[in-house]
């Protein structure tokens, strides 16, 4: 297993990691969500520097629910099994919530979205969640201003 982010942190805070197949879906989903947010932050800012709400806008254009839907639907045919059985499991948990703006559709798989990054990020596979990452961009056109 290759060590990432999620290693690191833990070994430095002295936390012993736990099974990852132990966790719900909405948890795997917590995680992912701000994993994802991070990644297409540091990407957005590494774009150059510019105004802090043009950050915010190209930002929340990406990691909305709807783009995070369209872009699962593109990464379906890309994913192993496993991946695809985490995807299903976050898109099929009951949330109490609900994001504003978007389709009960897009909200769930959104969620099961989330839960792959989350589950990639904590079985610290950082380098198949960049790829995957990626690849969506791509596949939608989101990864590029206007």
């Amino acid at each position: 297993m290759e060590k990432g982010i999620n290693s690191y942190i833990l070994k430095k805070f002295d936390i012993e990691m736990k099974d990852v197949r132990s966790y719900s879906p909405l948890t795997l989903a917590y995680i992912g969500d701000g994993i994802y947010d991070l990644v297409i932050r540091s990407m957005v800012v590494g774009e150059g520097n510019t105004h802090v709400n043009d950050l915010h806008r190209h930002t929340s254009q990406i990691v909305k629910a709807h783009a995070q839907s369209e872009m699962i639907e593109k990464l379906l045919p890309e994913l192993t099994e496993e991946e695809v059985a985490v995807y299903k499991r976050g898109r099929n948990a009951k949330s109490a919530t609900m994001a504003k703006n978007a389709t009960v559709g897009d909200y769930r798989r959104a969620t099961g979205f989330e839960a792959l990054m989350g589950y990639l990020y904590l079985e610290d596979k950082t380098e198949r969640m960049m790829e995957l990452i990626l690849t969506g961009l791509k596949k939608t056109g989101k990864g590029v201003r206007d």
